[in-house]
């Protein structure tokens, strides 16, 4: 771990920037604000779920067809839409710090697959909330590329079923009313608790129990570096605090953080 006592806190990315450069074993947190820049809405933003109030649940999605039809409906559209945006320069400049060797985890509440897109181990990247990229039977739990049934739906599919047992389908994503899944959370944890710092970047931290790793890394001895446009309920835990666009803000910490390397 990276110890020491109590010290100012870091608000500048040059002080942040000095706060990071010891540890050796980085775990990034990210959530929807860094995926903002590629144009994917947040949640809480004009465009998000939180706003338009198009939030499903478990029960509402498995037991109504209407539902389902409109998720299905929706995602012939959305699906490409989503698979035509690219990573930005935030994401970026996680791969490099994890190149350089001094990432070693992702854990993100995002489902857009955009850390692996743009160059992450994908065993590195730890998917608390699911993915959209992978379809799943309510039912039996089978699995499929979401690649796979866009194309059923494209080919004039409405609803498309389980072509197992005829159960009810839809995106591998955690709705309300949903537990996370089990291995990932438990992997998360054990990356939170041995970590020399964690790095969180574009969430509110409000989303439970996903919200509390940031607290286990700081509990356990870590550096904790929040980077978000907006107040978050575990500020005054941070030993760094930079108020910043996700992408900028990275690109500059990372830049600073490698430039001592050899």
């Amino acid at each position: 771990m990276v110890g020491g006592g109590v010290q100012p806190r870091a608000t500048t990315v040059e002080a942040v920037v000095t706060l990071l450069r010891p540890a050796r074993r980085i775990v990034a947190f990210t959530g929807a604000g860094i995926s903002t820049e590629s144009g994917i809405p947040d949640y809480r933003g004009p465009d998000g779920v939180w706003t338009t109030g198009a939030i499903p649940t478990l029960a509402g999605f498995r037991d109504d067809s209407v539902t389902q039809r409109a998720y299905w409906e929706g995602r012939r559209t959305r699906y490409p839409e989503m698979l035509a945006k690219r990573p930005n320069r935030g994401h970026a400049a996680l791969v490099a710090l994890e190149r350089a060797g001094r990432l070693s985890e992702v854990i993100t509440q995002n489902i857009d697959g955009l850390h692996q897109a743009a160059g992450h181990d994908p065993d590195r990247v730890l998917e608390l909330h699911g993915s959209s990229h992978v379809i799943r039977c309510l039912d039996c739990g089978r699995r499929w590329p979401a690649a796979d049934v866009q194309v059923r739906l494209d080919g004039g599919e409405s609803v498309p079923r389980c072509d197992v047992c005829g159960g009810p389908m839809r995106a591998a994503t955690v709705l309300f009313g949903e537990a996370l899944p089990q291995v990932t959370l438990d992997r998360a944890m054990a990356a939170a608790s041995g970590c020399d710092a964690m790095l969180v970047i574009g969430s509110s931290l409000v989303v439970q129990p996903a919200a509390r790793l940031p607290s286990v890394a700081k509990r356990a001895g870590a550096r904790l570096v929040i980077v978000n446009r907006t107040s978050t309920p575990l500020d005054a835990e941070a030993d760094g605090l930079l108020r910043a666009e996700a992408g900028p803000a990275l690109d500059a910490l990372v830049a600073g953080i490698l430039a001592s390397e050899p």
